[in-house]
């Protein structure tokens, strides 16, 4: 994540909103491997259960039910943080709060940042002109010195409660923050005081610890204050960009309000819009009944357990991190999410962190939750600014790192430029579409803007004395050579946005003139690079010393394109992986999570954990934080959301038309419960292990797309629809069955007679520490 010189090209910029995604899912992509060869068509043999209606008993259905299992998962403080990644953390998505120690002093520090605020001079490139900008901190100030604290984060609640004890006397404590709203009601015993100040903080990038201002920066101007007729508070912060900044609070008796508003072009909307949104919160506990209700019915969508209590603590809180720091037609996560701390990194940075970002939301369930689709379709005009102007008519781009509205000049292959993270960035959107099976999606976002990436790389594609195509020099994020040619990074992305194109276009019933190119170049394109360690970085480069990153590694994951299915690859694949990890000194947290991954893909759990696990040791040099937020020179929100989405590839897999049912759990987890797992082909897959032995699997599905389920059942098989009558299914080997489930039906899936269909959680085997500072 380190910065390039960049130039910009003058861009209207529009607000990113949007709705959330809805729909369901496509066949697997050509030459992707599928399990096993299909049998003729039969009914499933009857057994004991076949013929008899069912349905699951849920037992996660109640408030009850839910504030139970999620207060086994909440962070908890006895001890006072006194770094931003120890303490609590609340969010909506947009507006941001952390709480820990104010630094040097006898004070309590609430940071107040938003995701939308940010600069608007793209001359000064996206790490100063268009960086997201600080806008300030709340301090709680008691009396006395504070000698102790008792604090929970509810994750149902999505509320931070308990109590600070001073020399003084004692301050019991609530906050949160719903609809951009930081509310708090804090109240004091003995000789305690409530005392809070609002420190604005001054208008200039975070990167400014790392170095100074670019040639030509002029600081923003000075904030103003000033008290409105109803005795709220403002601090307006202009920008020399244009636009503004606006912070409104106001304190009614134990309850403090904080509103946080921005603007570009206009200077003023900001200031009515804090204000307004002080005015529709009214009180805390106003606000609070709607911010409870919004997010108990958030977490009924999918529910997992699993007997490892630390790790499935962890999960559940990267569940509550994202829904904290992203909301589909809100601004993309920048590395830091929306709460922003000093850092190299204050930008959306696009070639790792901002796709590892959003995996996790759809086994979770949560399309409500991808701004990142709804980013790239609401700024395709400046994605196609981005490219050098020769290239515009036709092609799209991005460049490493960009503001939230994707404003960052793409590099020319040939030159050693990194240019193919756009193509990786609507993987990410694919995969939405994959989970949600919303033809608008493929329509409206990616077949236009895939069409135009991909274009950009064929304008560079040349034959060779081979016969095959190949792609000039570019830069495999982030290996530090001289860029080869022939990039293994570019190479994965070019034949996954070809065979992508070529399936969207039937799909759609499109007659594109670039068909037939799209299929040549799979035809043509050259091979990827390989030597006897495997996969290379690109043509005459090896992968030779020790690289944090995946890029060369993306055919393997996370596009499957060179998978384990296909039994001739496999040897490749290992000796890849391993190679990878051979060379330590560079590796980070991600490097982790991605190798559980694709030992995950292999079906090898405890593999998969034990490299998993090395996120979480704190030997390493850049373990999990204890409230698990993640840093290396700054704040970096992307690993431990990737780290729940290996959880997710041991627990459930659907990738290459195939969804894989507890493919990879390690062994020491005997029992797990999946409900309402989201999977490629807009599939909700709920499924039980007990003692190392699965159950029973139910799948419904949203779209009506083919089913071929790998069950990881033994023995006489029953698939039985909802109303009782078995279902029409197709043994392809492998353990893998074609069922015809017609969509909003579902169908049941066991062994021998028929099990105890109950969604519940399981008893932890493996207790740990709750996470925070217990």
């Amino acid at each position: 994540m380190t910065s390039q010189p960049e130039k910009r090209s003058p861009v209207a910029r529009r607000s990113v909103l949007g709705t959330a995604l809805g729909g369901a899912a496509m066949a697997a992509l050509p030459g992707t491997a599928h399990a096993g060869t299909s049998a003729d068509s039969a009914r499933s043999a009857p057994s004991a259960g076949a013929g008899r209606p069912w349905r699951l008993r849920d037992t996660m259905t109640t408030d009850g039910s839910w504030q139970r299992f999620l207060g086994g998962q909440d962070l908890l403080w006895k001890k006072l943080p006194t770094l931003w990644y120890e303490g609590p953390f609340l969010g909506d998505g947009l507006l941001g709060s952390m709480v820990y120690q104010e630094p040097g002093a006898n004070r309590i520090r609430f940071t107040v940042q938003h995701g939308r605020v940010q600069d608007h001079r793209p001359e000064f490139g996206s790490t100063w002109g268009t960086c997201r900008l600080p806008v300030g901190h709340l301090t709680l100030d008691p009396v006395g010195t504070i000698t102790a604290v008792d604090w929970r984060l509810s994750l149902f609640d999505a509320e931070l409660t308990g109590t600070v004890t001073t020399t003084a006397g004692t301050l019991t404590l609530r906050a949160h923050i719903h609809d951009e709203v930081f509310a708090a009601r804090v109240t004091a015993f003995g000789g305690e005081q409530v005392t809070w100040t609002f420190h604005p903080e001054e208008a200039l990038s975070p990167r400014h610890i790392s170095e100074a201002p670019p040639s030509g920066y002029t600081a923003n101007p000075a904030w103003t204050t000033r008290t409105t007729a109803d005795g709220t508070e403002q601090v307006l912060q202009p920008l020399t960009g244009g636009g503004q900044t606006a912070t409104a609070y106001r304190r009614t008796g134990d309850d403090l309000l904080l509103s946080v508003g921005h603007s570009f072009p206009s200077h003023t909307a900001a200031e009515a819009d804090s204000l307004r949104s002080l005015r529709r919160a009214s009180s805390y506990a106003g606000l609070r009944r709607r911010h409870t209700r919004w997010w108990h019915a958030f977490y009924r969508k999918s529910f997992v357990s699993f007997p490892d209590q630390r790790l499935q603590s962890f999960h559940w809180i990267q569940l509550y991190k994202v829904a904290s720091a992203s909301r589909a037609g809100g601004p993309v996560m920048a590395t830091p999410g929306p709460w922003l701390e000093p850092t190299p990194w204050p930008a959306v940075w696009w070639n790792l962190n901002v796709q590892l970002e959003y995996w996790l939301i759809h086994g979770f369930n949560h399309p409500e939750l991808d701004a990142l689709a709804t980013t790239l379709r609401q700024n395709q005009e400046q994605l196609a600014a981005n490219v050098p102007t020769a290239y515009r008519t036709d092609s799209s781009g991005i460049g490493r790192s960009s503001d939230m509205f994707g404003d960052r000049e793409v590099g020319q292959p040939g030159t050693g430029a990194e240019t193919g993270d756009l193509t990786w960035a609507l993987h990410n959107v694919w995969l939405s579409y994959r989970h949600s099976m919303d033809k608008a999606l493929l329509r409206d976002t990616i077949y236009p803007v895939l069409r135009r990436a991909v274009t950009y790389y064929l304008h560079f594609l040349t034959p060779g004395s081979d016969g095959k195509l190949h792609l000039p020099s570019t830069l495999s994020p982030e290996y530090p050579v001289v860029p080869p040619q022939d990039t293994n990074y570019d190479l994965a992305l070019i034949r996954w946005g070809c065979q992508t194109l070529v399936e969207s276009a039937q799909l759609l019933g499109v007659e594109d003139e670039l068909t037939p190119r799209w299929q040549e170049v799979l035809a043509r394109l050259t091979p990827y690079p390989v030597d006897d360690n495997g996969f290379m970085i690109g043509a005459d480069t090896p992968y030779a010393q020790s690289h944090r990153h995946y890029s060369h590694l993306l055919m393997v994951y996370p596009l499957y394109l060179v998978n384990w299915d296909q039994p001739t690859s496999r040897d490749l694949i290992t000796r890849s992986v391993a190679h990878w990890h051979a060379l330590t000194g560079a590796h980070r947290g991600y490097s982790y999570t991605g190798a559980a991954s694709m030992y995950a893909m292999t079906g090898d759990g405890d593999t998969a954990i034990t490299y998993l696990r090395k996120f979480f040791d704190p030997t390493t040099r850049f373990p999990c934080r204890a409230n698990t937020h993640y840093t290396e020179a700054g704040p970096v929100i992307e690993t431990p959301l990737s780290a729940s989405q290996s959880l997710h590839d041991m627990f459930c897999q659907s990738w290459g038309g195939v969804v894989r049912v507890f493919p990879a759990v390690p062994t020491a987890w005997a029992d797990v419960t999946l409900h309402d797992f989201r999977t490629q082909g807009a599939f909700l897959v709920s499924a039980v292990r007990t003692a190392g032995v699965t159950r029973f699997v139910r799948v419904r599905s949203l779209a009506g797309e083919p089913l071929r389920l790998r069950h990881g059942l033994s023995g006489t098989l029953t698939a039985v629809l909802d109303d009782g009558t078995p279902a029409h299914s197709r043994d392809l080997g492998d353990g893998t069955l074609a069922i015809d489930l017609p969509r909003g039906r579902e169908v049941l899936v066991h062994s021998g007679s028929r099990p105890d269909l109950v969604i519940a959680p399981v008893a932890v085997s493996e207790p740990g520490p709750a996470w925070g500072l217990p």
